[in-house]
This record gives C-alpha cells, structure tokens and sequence, in this order.
C-alpha cells in the first residue's frame, strides 16, 4: 500500500518560512529565492485546499490551521534530524555524538576537546546538550550523566566523583576565616539543586543555624561564573570548579566536602561494536585516571 505523502518540497518550504517568518529568510536557509518559497507554499496550500499563511505587507502570519501543521512539522523534522544523525553516526563509525548536559560540556568536556581530537583526529564529534533531566536521545553515541548509575536499558561506566565544597572569589575567601562566616554573605544557589547548602551545611553542624540566601541560577556553570566575579558564594560541583580552582579563578575557603553521587559514561548496549565509541571510552577514562 502506498503513502499518501503530502508536496514534500512544499512542507519542507513551509516548514522553514514558518519558522523564519519570512519567505527571505527561509530562501537563504534553503538556498533558493524568496520568490521560489512563496510558490513552493502556494502549491502546499493549493494541495491541501486550506490557507496556511495571511500574507500582508512585509509581515507573514500563520493561519490556525498554519499553526498547528507548524507545530506537528517541526516535531516531525526535528525527529528526521536525529534519525538521520544516529543513522550516519552508525553508518560511517566516524561520529560520534556525545549527549551531555551544559555546565559539564563547558566546564570539563569542551576545554579538552582538543587532546580528543589529538587522539583521534579521524572522528568527528558533535556535543548535545540537554541537561541532566534530559531523556537520552537515541541520536546520541553516549552520554555523560550524574548519578548512582542505575539507569534500566543503559551500561554505565563511572568517570568522576561528584564532590561539593564552597567556592568564591580569593576577596571574598578571605572574609571566610571559617564556615560560620558563611551567614554573613550571599550564598548563591542553583534552581535544580537547591539542597546543595542545606546538605553541606549540615554535614558541617551548621543545619538550622545558616539559611542558604541569595541568588538562584539555572546552571552551576553560572552560579560558578557569579561567584568568580564576587558576587557571593557558589556551592562547586566538581569536576565544573576543578580547573577554576587549578587556575586561581575560584577559590575553595573550606577543605570539607560531600558527596553527591558520581559521573558516568552511558550507552546503549551494543555501541562497544562503535570504533568511535571504543576510541570516546579509551581516551576519556584515560582523561580521568582510569
């Protein structure tokens, strides 16, 4: 039985004036004319027998109806993108694409991307970012992830130990004669971790006595940044803090740490046939000791 597939020239044309706005800037992205694109979604629309956009002077507006074919298609070439991703990652075995949340790809992953590439100049990378809650995208070659490693339907090989301590500005650590010191500056806290403090503090007798006060980032990576520029006190994931504190940027004003969990590469079972993923796994336990 065959498809009945719509003018697919036509959707991809729609596709991209609908998310552009504009017929110009939709032309540029697919290397064809404004005029091209505005002929291409005319057909479309003949086709379908309904108006997806109000075309007004210098102004594009979608239609109910051109919203929701909006809406449905750019899920749909989204998941195009990925299939096509994963299938060359699989095909060629010279990409490799590493899922991994922001604050990690910035603060660890990325500043070595260079001895990777001197590993294995061969192999392409493609780093994806989507956040520690992010479901693992099946476009990925792996992941890197925090927690205890109990993920159903993944092997998990741990990478780093995930510590917290207090990191600041060198000014600030030095107002910071001792823990109890703390009450008496901003503690800058991060929106998905906000019981960071409460954990630290606790483990330092402190539970009840300081209350964690002050600004709240989406990202330790920016919470980081803020307390590098002297804005408070951060509480440091490592390894995110591990080259700042290396480099003199941040600075640790207690030793005391607690644990919180642990890093892990993770993958699908059957990326071991992957040479770009043998090669990945090889260099990165090499990059963390193991």
């Amino acid at each position: 039985m065959s498809r009945a597939l719509p003018f697919l020239n036509g959707l991809r044309a729609f596709e991209a004036a609908a998310r552009h706005g504009s017929f110009a800037a939709a032309g540029a992205e697919l290397h064809v004319s404004p005029a091209a694109v505005s002929r291409l979604v005319r057909l479309l629309e003949q086709r379908l027998g309904i108006g997806l956009f109000e075309r007004r002077p210098n102004r594009l507006l979608l239609t109910p109806a051109g919203e929701s074919y909006r809406i449905g298609l750019s899920g749909i070439f989204d998941e195009l993108e990925r299939l096509t991703e994963a299938t060359r990652a699989r095909a060629g075995q010279r990409v490799l694409v590493v899922g991994v949340g922001p604050s990690f790809a910035h603060h660890w992953l990325i500043p070595r991307l260079a001895a990777w590439h001197a590993h294995a100049p061969g192999i392409e990378v493609r780093v994806r970012t989507g956040g520690a809650a992010a479901a693992f995208d099946e476009g990925w070659t792996c992941g890197i992830r925090l927690g205890a490693g109990d993920w159903p339907g993944f092997v998990a090989t741990p990478l780093i130990a995930a510590q917290l301590r207090p990191v600041c500005g060198p000014a600030m650590a030095a107002r910071l004669s001792q823990p109890g010191r703390l009450a008496s500056v901003p503690l800058l806290r991060v929106a998905h971790a906000e019981d960071d403090w409460s954990q630290w503090l606790a483990a330092q007798g402190l539970a009840g006595r300081i209350a964690a006060r002050g600004p709240v980032f989406d990202f330790y990576g920016q919470a980081q940044q803020a307390a590098a520029d002297g804005l408070g006190v951060a509480m440091g994931l490592s390894p995110y803090v591990d080259d700042a504190l290396t480099q003199g940027r941040l600075v640790s004003p207690f030793a005391a740490t607690v644990p919180k969990g642990h890093w892990f590469l993770i993958h699908r079972p059957g990326r071991e046939e992957n040479p770009a993923f043998v090669a990945f796994r090889s260099w990165i336990l090499g990059m963390v000791g193991q």
